[in-house]
């Protein structure tokens, strides 16, 4: 008993110790004089839509085994590659390349004082303490005579919204001239100046900007504190790697050669033309 159970532990053993010895290299199956991996294997698999991988490993590698092999059974029933696939497995590539380039440069780039500095500078014109934002409505008309002409008849019992939605020529009018919210510095200056001197309810006189003359109706008004750090943290991650991403793009520019064709040397429409890809006589 004693010795078979001794043997049983050295078999498990042996099978453990192959399982560990296999590596991306190691290779399935053949299909004629085409072998494929394990690397080949697992990188199928991942590429598989969310709702295939919830099936068991067993049915997986099967799976993925049998599309590997029949794919590669067509494959090698087409003869020559038509130019196109050439070209787009140079672009597939190139596009894999780059990816692997920026996980690179991001790997490291978003610590804690980089999204410490980059929300610092986020908010470096902002006043720490809150903020005044407003809600407001408007139409906006060409000449002023019709702005007082759509004031008085708000002021003569008219409901706002059905006079900007009658007059207004801007992309609010339909929706009766609502803007929603927004705060300091979203609204051109003659706006924003005219909003805040109002009081909600109040509506104002003709208000001249580079779009035209408008009338204004201030809704609502409130205070609105700075986020903090944790709030835009997904944000702010976001933004040091793409600021990563420009940098290094920048210095790669800079190191290399490159050159680009006159700004008449193709007419832009031939990139359309498919036809180029087709095998000429």
């Amino acid at each position: 008993m004693l010795k078979r159970t001794t043997y049983g532990a050295a078999c498990a053993l042996l099978i453990a110790s192959a399982a560990t010895a296999q590596d991306a290299d190691t290779v399935v199956a053949t299909v004629g004089e085409t072998e494929i991996t394990l690397g080949e294997m697992i990188v199928a698999k991942a590429q598989l839509p969310e709702q295939y991988q919830q099936f068991p490993e067993d049915v997986l590698f099967q799976g993925v085994l049998d599309q590997l092999i029949q794919q590669q059974l067509f494959a090698d029933s087409l003869g020559d590659t038509p130019a196109r696939v050439e070209y787009t497995l140079a672009n597939e590539r190139r596009a894999l390349l780059a990816g692997e380039a920026i996980n690179d440069i991001n790997a490291d780039v978003v610590t804690e004082e980089a999204v410490q500095a980059a929300y610092d500078a986020m908010f470096a014109d902002a006043d720490a303490e809150a903020q005044t934002e407003w809600n407001a409505s408007h139409l906006l008309v060409e000449t002023e005579e019709e702005a007082l002409a759509a004031q008085e008849r708000v002021e003569g019992g008219e409901d706002f919204a059905d006079v900007a939605r009658d007059v207004s020529t801007g992309p609010s009018g339909p929706s009766g001239g609502e803007l929603g919210w927004f705060g300091p510095g979203q609204m051109v200056g003659e706006f924003e100046t005219a909003v805040t001197e109002m009081e909600p309810g109040d509506v104002s006189g003709p208000v001249q900007t580079q779009f035209g003359w408008h009338i204004v109706k201030l809704n609502d008004q409130r205070m609105t504190e700075q986020p903090t750090l944790d709030e835009v943290r997904p944000q702010l991650q976001q933004q040091v790697r793409e600021e990563a991403v420009t940098v290094r793009l920048e210095e790669l520019r800079a190191e290399a050669d490159v050159t680009m064709p006159e700004d008449d040397a193709f007419d832009p429409s031939i990139i359309s033309n498919l036809d180029l890809l087709e095998p000429t006589e």
